[in-house]
């Protein structure tokens, strides 16, 4: 089984923000962080998850994601993202990012666990240590999509 958790983390929410990802698998650990000078809490959760994701390389392996975003694990499993998408995300924030998120879904099919944030829990502990690193370091690059949409469009 190949384990996931994330967190994000926004300075002000909106504000300079970051995500922190470590993958699992057998004896192997990655660690993934970046961050943004202005982004949401939200946005940097669901980050956090899609560039898990993104670093799979092989298919058929279970995938579990730990998050202590509610936000994320319930639009999942929940299934709120599948209503999402048949309205075309009418008037729901992050469409970019649930775009990237759902082919990554369809193709590795994550189970998703919520841990509570703050808990003591060591790998969502040590996430929230590189969102938090990741939103505090210097010259950042743009979350261009987030704001793209929080300028009307305009970059």
């Amino acid at each position: 089984m190949i384990k996931i958790y994330t967190d994000g983390a926004a300075k002000g929410n909106p504000g300079p923000g970051g995500y922190g990802t470590i993958l699992l698998y057998n004896q192997h650990r990655k660690e993934l962080s970046e961050g943004f000078r202005l982004t949401t809490n939200n946005r940097m959760e669901l980050m956090a998850v899609i560039k898990g994701l993104q670093e799979l390389k092989v298919e058929g392996i279970p995938v579990t994601v730990y998050s202590d975003s509610k936000y994320v694990v319930d639009a999942v499993e929940k299934g709120w993202i599948w209503k999402w998408q048949k309205t075309g995300f009418k008037d729901k924030k992050n469409v970019d990012l649930w775009k990237i998120y759902i082919p990554l879904h369809l193709k590795y099919k994550p189970k998703f666990v919520w841990v509570k944030g703050h808990a003591g829990h060591l790998l969502n502990e040590r996430c929230d240590e590189l969102a938090v690193e990741a939103a505090l370091r210097r010259n950042l690059p743009a979350d261009e999509a987030y704001e793209r949409e929080k300028n009307g469009g305009i970059f």
